[in-house]
């Protein structure tokens, strides 16, 4: 069992968004090792047809599963959307995704059951929030809205600009009509354009990450199962890119909020 209890969570991620989720665990698990791949060498996945995102996270989910991980956290949102059923039947090891964690956290913090999501197009179009939100509250009135040039701007290190506020206005405006008191950000990278979204809405609706529910989720499922690492030499972080390491590294350790020491490029 000790073995078990040293090797590491997996979390992966279209690109550099899963570092929300990644940030929490390290927050929440202080002791667990993890491994993050983010496919940056083919962000955004949310255009892609299903077919291409099923392939693409069933080669990710392969990836860590010959790292030995204990757990894998699918943190992008159109991969837990479309791929998840998918990698669960791979996987050997539990997985967990972020839809649910997010859904739960709308639902409770909704007084007036008028929720909006925004996402990636292929998110958004598996209606994978709404079905999600409806299961825990039939009576939550749902308002979807893609963003799919949310994703480039971040990837771009865009997140206070003119341009990523401009193009979000034109977004939210459908959905802030429908007088919504909670807003769902239905994919991991857009906390990093959190401040500037909540700027646009305003005080009166909550803004929802799934990461710190995904992190208690997590931690739950570690210490049911007994797999937590209690102590010992300091956590091992470990990141693969798919592309352009230099640029995610710069860009993530100002949102992960320390050094990414350990960042090598993999080709699947």
């Amino acid at each position: 069992m000790s073995d078990q209890k040293d090797r590491a969570i997996g979390v992966f991620d279209s690109g550099i968004g899963g570092l929300t989720v990644t940030r929490a665990l390290m927050e929440r698990l202080p002791f667990e090792n993890i491994i993050y791949f983010g496919d940056t060498a083919r962000v955004p996945y949310g255009i892609k047809s299903v077919e291409t995102i099923n392939h693409y996270a069933l080669q990710i989910a392969e990836f860590l599963l010959k790292k030995d991980v204990k757990l894998l956290i699918v943190a992008c949102n159109t991969m837990a959307a479309v791929a998840c059923q998918a990698i669960r039947n791979l996987s050997s090891v539990p997985v967990l995704e972020v839809i649910g964690a997010g859904a739960a956290n709308a639902v409770a913090a909704s007084r007036t059951k008028s929720i909006g999501v925004i996402g990636t197009p292929a998110t958004i179009d598996s209606n994978a929030y709404a079905s999600a939100i409806h299961l825990l509250d039939p009576d939550a009135r749902v308002i979807s809205q893609a963003c799919p040039l949310f994703v480039p701007h971040v990837e771009e290190g865009w997140l206070d600009h003119e341009s990523t506020r401009l193009v979000a206005l034109e977004y939210l405006k459908p959905v802030m009509a429908e007088h919504i008191d909670t807003l769902v950000l239905g994919c991991t990278h857009y906390p990093l354009i959190k401040g500037l979204l909540s700027d646009i809405v305003g005080p009166a609706v909550s803004l929802i990450d799934s990461a710190e529910a995904m992190a208690r989720i997590a931690a739950d499922l570690i210490q049911r199962d007994n797999m937590a690492n209690t102590g010992g030499p300091p956590p091992d972080y470990l990141f693969y890119v798919s592309d352009v390491p230099y640029r995610f590294q710069a860009i993530g350790e100002r949102f992960l909020g320390r050094t990414l020491a350990r960042v090598e490029t993999v080709r699947l």
